[in-house]
């Protein structure tokens, strides 16, 4: 027998398996495992019409499909996706509530993981067009261009006729990394987009899997459940639909850093910040933990020496070393990456591309809408300039802010992850733009922490929110008002419900668990007891 599952061990154990995963099915929660997996099937088959699809579509006209993109065909694609976003969202909070009432383990999660995951690999990019920008950001590396120098718009192509317009002028605001994974799918590629972007979602998934493993680690080192780290920020459908379906770099940048975090609270803080490092060479947000990670260092510098019966170094000398190492690590990885793709710095000035993206998410944004609105009628401002005047304001104060947080939670490891979830959650409200998955940072982190029921009720409704408030094309829903309205509403429903079963009082139902079900649970948990969730 397996002493950490209670399922006999091979050969036997194949056949106890797979009967303790059929029973498991036939389970209600169970039932929202296929719920979920038959939401993603109706995502990624309603994405090949209203999708963020290539503007022209051989292979639909080709399978006598194209008439998905059009008319009725369209509505009833559109239609499809939000059943499956929905099917989805019921699914995760379903499960949420059986995770919070200890029905769910930790293997069953992480096997319904790839359940949900593995039909989107084959959907076209959802609720977002950057896939295109990253095939043709690759391709200008590929072809001897310098994407940090000149944009998309240079290297004309089928490549090129799939970025959006908005950034075809615009140079790559990401790190060696992403131009590298960019560079070598186009290789293999050339310029046929649906293997491409097959073949960028493969290139990120190394991310999912290191969030996988991570994020029980990080909540067993932060006092908070594992199970509910893996529910609320891994099968979170912001998360799989935005950073699976949508292709984003997030999802790799995520990993390496969560997983960089767990390794440097693990002492293993060298390759804590090699981690980290491949991460900001994804994207820089990454970057924003390395900080935190000093003070991780010098608290483990200072208690080992207590330990050993040695005085400890002062802190001015323990920060110098510990600093020192960490910058030459971070430095010789992010160098060594920057050299093999053959670019240097030139994206950190991309970084301010972003401004062109301009919704409600972001706190400069709400500002300028509020004082224009307000009293452009008697003063005749236009947001452009007000906008400019407000980034400025939040910009200082993030500034400000970041310096005073990383100063702030310096004194325990458990401060110092909270500084990093802190200062990701200021850089997505204070930015000059925000999109939703830009939310996937802090929720990562805060996934690790011991949190109430309510607490998570809000991160349910938020995440609930900002799935639904943009289109699946990669258009922004936020300026329609029965569309931001009908999110809201489903929102505060999936909230509630993950206290209460059916709150709108659709249907009589019983918070009973059947006795198998209870027994199918105890077999597929793992037998070590997880610390329990203690209210914030």
């Amino acid at each position: 027998m397996s002493a950490s599952s209670g399922i006999p061990d091979a050969p036997v154990d194949q056949r106890s398996w797979l009967r303790a995963s059929a029973d498991y099915l036939r389970t209600p929660e169970g039932h929202s495992t296929i719920l979920g997996f038959a939401g993603a099937v109706m995502i990624t088959f309603g994405g090949f019409g209203a999708g963020s699809v290539r503007r022209h579509d051989p292979l639909l006209e080709e399978m006598r499909l194209s008439w998905l993109r059009f008319g009725h065909g369209y509505a009833l694609s559109t239609i499809i996706i939000w059943a499956g976003v929905l099917s989805m969202i019921i699914a995760w909070v379903r499960l949420g509530r059986s995770t919070i009432n200890g029905r769910v383990g930790l293997r069953s999660l992480l096997w319904t993981v790839p359940l949900w995951t593995a039909p989107m690999l084959l959907a076209v990019p959802m609720f977002s067009r950057d896939a295109y920008s990253y095939l043709a950001q690759g391709a200008l590396l590929r072809d001897g261009f310098d994407p940090y120098a000149v944009g998309p718009v240079v290297n004309p192509g089928i490549l090129l006729d799939n970025v959006s317009n908005v950034w075809t002028t615009t140079t790559a605001p990401y790190g060696p990394v992403s131009l590298l994974l960019g560079q070598g799918i186009t290789a293999i590629t050339g310029d046929n987009v649906i293997a491409g972007t097959m073949l960028l979602r493969v290139a990120f998934l190394p991310g999912l899997a290191l969030m996988m493993w991570a994020l029980p680690r990080l909540a067993r080192q932060l006092g908070g459940k594992p199970t509910i780290a893996v529910w609320l920020a891994v099968l979170n459908p912001l998360v799989l639909i935005h950073l699976i379906g949508g292709v984003h770099n997030e999802l790799l940048m995520v990993g390496l850093m969560v997983a960089g975090i767990t390794m440097a609270l693990d002492r293993k803080h060298i390759a804590g910040i090699a981690l980290i490092a491949l991460g900001v060479a994804v994207k820089a947000m990454a970057g924003i933990a390395l900080p935190f990670i000093v003070w991780i260092w010098m608290i483990h510098e200072r208690d080992r020496a207590l330990a050993e019966g040695r005085e400890p170094a002062t802190p001015l000398a323990s920060f110098v070393r510990t600093a020192g190492i960490g910058v030459a690590v971070f430095a010789a990885i992010f160098t060594a990456a920057s050299a093999i793709a053959g670019v240097g710095l030139g994206w950190l000035t991309a970084l301010s591309g972003s401004a062109k993206i301009i919704n409600w998410l972001s706190l400069p944004t709400i500002m300028a809408h509020i004082v224009t609105v307000g009293t452009g009628w008697f003063t005749g401002l236009r947001l452009a300039p007000v906008l400019e005047v407000t980034r400025t304001i939040c910009a200082v104060a993030l500034a400000g802010l970041l310096v005073w947080i990383w100063w702030r939670f310096r004194k325990t490891e458990r401060d110092a992850v909270m500084g990093i979830l802190v200062a990701l959650v200021a850089i997505v409200i204070l930015s000059p733009a925000a999109l939703p998955w830009y939310y996937s940072w802090p929720l990562a982190i805060a996934a690790g922490f011991s949190m109430s029921t309510r607490t998570l009720q809000v991160l349910v409704g938020l995440s609930t929110w900002l799935m639904l408030v943009f289109q699946p094309d990669g258009s922004i829903g936020l300026y329609t008002f029965f569309h931001v309205a009908l999110a809201t509403f489903v929102a505060v429903v999936a909230a509630v419900s993950l206290k209460t079963v059916d709150p709108l009082r659709l249907r009589s139902v019983s918070e009973k668990v059947p006795e198998a079900t209870a027994h199918v649970a105890e077999q597929l948990a793992p037998a070590t007891p997880e610390p329990h969730s203690s209210p914030l």
